[in-house]
């Protein structure tokens, strides 16, 4: 399930729910609601970072919304959904910590919490249909980090943002 496995020992209803930040632009605004819902199925706690109506918005303010959530910690996992996913990418791995994967399709999902232990799932909304998206966020949720091998590549992708922000101070 979508809970911590530190605890198993604990009564269903004592068990604390997996916090997924979720956004989107007028442009993925049907798709994220539908998603919403799908993740409460999954047992997450939903924290709905906006838009709030299909009206044409910016994506940065709410890709940044999610992306903050994510790289501070406060959160452990969000979904990102404009127009193509392209732009909410670009904004989601600007964030310290943050490493947010592009999936339109089901592999990328997979590999993309297996290999590179993904925190932010971006979709685009004008790309995939309804049941794709749930399919996608489905694997994206249930498959684990497989580590090993790919801690090292994850400790690489982390040495080069600390270098990079020590270059910025």
């Amino acid at each position: 399930m979508l809970r911590n496995a530190c605890n198993s020992g604990l009564r269903d209803a004592e068990r604390e729910k997996m916090k997924v930040a979720i956004g989107s632009d007028h442009a993925g605004y049907a798709l994220k609601e539908e998603v919403k819902e799908l993740l409460k199925t999954l047992d997450a706690e939903v924290v709905d970072c906006g838009t709030e109506t299909p009206d044409s918005v910016d994506y940065p303010d709410f890709g940044e919304k999610v992306s903050s959530l994510i790289s501070t910690g406060k959160i452990e996992k969000g979904i990102l959904i404009c127009g193509t996913g392209v732009g909410m990418s670009m904004v989601a791995n600007k964030f310290p910590n943050v490493r947010a994967a592009l999936c339109n399709d089901l592999f990328c999902a997979r590999m993309s919490r297996q290999h590179n232990d993904a925190n932010i799932l971006v979709m685009g909304g004008r790309i995939i249909g309804k049941d794709l998206a749930a399919e996608i966020v489905r694997i994206w949720m249930t498959t684990p980090f497989e580590g090993a091998r790919h801690l090292n590549r994850l400790m690489k992708i982390k040495k080069i943002e600390e270098c990079l922000n020590a270059h910025e101070t």
